[in-house]
């Protein structure tokens, strides 16, 4: 599986990102995956190759650049709930200096990179995320309708800019939501005002998870939900984007 960390040209200077792709040569569609807050780290890297091995380029961008290359803060090999706190405790300014105006900007240099990659093929693009990250792929998804085909979140803070996001979405979209994150009133409310939008999509609470489930190196990791996610990711890809 050929892997490489790559410079994103951005308007505020360079993003570092990890870049996974297949084997073999060829192009292949371009999926841009946001991590969580906790940024590119071993497990990010392996979510992305395991990604790419059903066929997909995968950009992985830092997108905390401005405040360092990666890792931006140094994590623990796990994350477990005693550390949690004063990890986000540091990484909650960065978040909050991430404004929507920069997460555009940057979305808009990091899907003019992947599409002018070599092994990228011509045509629409996937996005996806974790956590914090799920948010910056809706936001990156509405901005770029024409471009973005599909967008999926896990866990992420999907509704944080209200329902007025919905509107510019065109991509399918899956969002997987933890059950300690969303009850299921809160759901039914998001889903009616995707539907009021026009969306075509999935939303659904994955039983027995709590925030953070897809990441194997937290306590909050669920195998199960894990596998739900790859469940719901991998049909959605097939279904929007052509693979060679």
């Amino acid at each position: 599986m050929p892997t490489k960390t790559v410079q994103i040209p951005t308007a505020d200077g360079r993003a570092d990102a990890f870049a996974a792709f297949p084997d073999g040569g060829g192009q292949h569609p371009g999926v841009l995956l946001y991590a969580d807050a906790f940024g590119i780290r071993p497990v990010l890297r392996e979510l992305a190759r395991e990604l790419a091995g059903h066929g997909y380029y995968v950009l992985v961008p830092n997108f905390f650049y401005r405040h360092g290359p990666t890792p931006v803060i140094e994590l623990p090999e796990h994350i477990g709930e005693e550390a949690r706190p004063a990890l986000i405790g540091r990484l909650m300014p960065l978040i909050k200096e991430h404004t929507a105006e920069r997460v555009l900007s940057d979305a808009d240099a990091y899907l003019k990179f992947l599409t002018a990659q070599p092994e990228v093929s011509a045509g629409p693009v996937a996005v996806t995320g974790y956590c914090i990250g799920g948010l910056l792929a809706m936001r990156t998804a509405a901005a770029h309708p024409g471009q973005v085909a599909a967008v999926a979140a896990f866990h992420g803070p999907v509704g944080a800019d209200g329902a007025g996001l919905f509107s510019g979405l065109t991509a399918k979209v899956h969002l997987g939501h933890a059950e300690s994150d969303l009850t299921p009133e809160a759901l039914d409310e998001l889903n009616q005002a995707l539907d009021a939008a026009g969306v075509d999509h999935t939303s659904e609470i994955y039983p027995g998870t709590v925030h953070g489930f897809t990441m194997s190196d937290t306590d909050a990791f669920s195998p199960s939900g894990m596998q739900r996610h790859w469940d719901r990711l991998l049909p959605l890809l097939d279904r929007t984007l052509s693979s060679n």
